[in-house]
């Protein structure tokens, strides 16, 4: 079994934490993503705030209803203590084809096991072109 990572971050865990966080997300398995927050971990996702894994997995099985052929790159932006902030990209399209790139940022805090307490996300999206992708 790993050790789990938790704070103080050094600039090592810190990558680490947001590659194993794009890992599970690529992976697209909302139970198993729910369990790298505590039991009451508060999001804000774009306009939608929810509390608890149930809520965190419900939302995410909504996501990728929608969200299809889900890819997805963070990039440490900075981290300090129990907190860490990233930059993310993600491409996918919708069930007519359309494809879309969203671009955004979001604030991590982790309790002292290592399990994220607080994720605030802002996200941006647009339409592309299939040619367009960054993600093939």
């Amino acid at each position: 079994m790993n050790t789990p990572i938790t704070p103080p971050f050094t600039l090592e865990s810190a990558k680490e934490k947001v590659q194993i966080a794009e890992d599970l997300w690529n992976g697209r398995d909302p139970a198993q993503i729910a369990l790298a927050y505590t039991e009451q971990s508060q999001w804000r996702n774009r306009n939608e705030f929810v509390q608890g894994r149930d809520a965190i997995s419900d939302l995410l099985h909504r996501k990728w209803n929608r969200e299809l052929n889900y890819t997805l790159k963070k990039e440490l932006f900075s981290f300090s203590g129990s907190r860490i902030a990233v930059h993310f990209e993600y491409e996918y399209h919708d069930d007519s084809g359309q494809w879309y790139r969203a671009y955004g940022n979001e604030h991590w805090d982790f309790d002292e096991n290592g399990l994220m307490h607080t994720r605030d996300a802002s996200i941006n999206e647009l339409a592309i072109d299939a040619a367009d992708r960054n993600f093939l």
